[in-house]
């Protein structure tokens, strides 16, 4: 498998390769200064095409980025004690950390982040490229729209919409609906800006 950058996030994703018995061939970052990451090598230049991919890159618009120019197959990478239900379905390129729950009839798109002690209850969308980070809880027949950040330990109610590219703080209750690009936060959530 080649991963595609070499931050801290793909420090997580080594080890859940390695976890999986997986087998790392190739490392990519665009960061010339970047030269070996947990021991393997790191290159400037892209990955084979014929060589599954990950993208280990932790901003959600850099993210699909990389993915609509990577000509690469890509792959899953799903923690062993991560927790999921047989009933779920997880899209390529998603990538579940340890402790992480995604419960029955969970649909997670493609290239998402469920962090780490995460949850998704049963019955959810969560549409490509959104990250779900550390410690948040999202309740049964949630939506949440392509690339957006729900900021760590926040929690979602069940029932709520919340757009595309929005931002839920770190430690945010949202408690209603949210729209495309807001950013809310606080307990109860507030809408306090628009991403551009």
């Amino acid at each position: 498998m080649a991963l595609i950058g070499a931050g801290g996030h793909a420090k997580v994703i080594i080890e859940i390769i390695e976890e999986m018995d997986g087998r790392i061939v190739f490392v990519n970052d665009d960061e010339s200064s970047v030269t070996t990451v947990l021991g393997y090598s790191v290159s400037v230049e892209k990955p084979p095409v014929n060589v599954a991919a990950l993208i280990a890159v932790g901003n959600n618009r850099t993210r699909k980025k990389i993915a609509l120019e990577a000509k690469n197959p890509f792959e899953t990478a799903v923690h062993p004690r991560a927790n999921l239900s047989s009933r779920c379905k997880i899209g390529e390129g998603t990538v579940v950390m340890a402790g992480a729950t995604i419960n029955s009839e969970t649909r997670i798109g493609k290239h998402c982040i469920i962090n780490t002690n995460a949850s998704v209850d049963h019955d959810c969308e969560i549409e490509d490229f959104v990250h779900i980070a550390p410690g948040s809880s999202v309740a049964g027949g949630v939506s949440i729209g392509e690339g957006t950040l729900v900021g760590i330990g926040s929690a979602i109610v069940p029932g709520i919409r919340i757009g595309k590219w929005a931002t839920i703080g770190a430690g945010s209750v949202v408690i209603e609906n949210v729209p495309d690009y807001a950013v809310v936060v606080g307990v109860p959530a507030d809408i306090i800006k628009y991403n551009q």
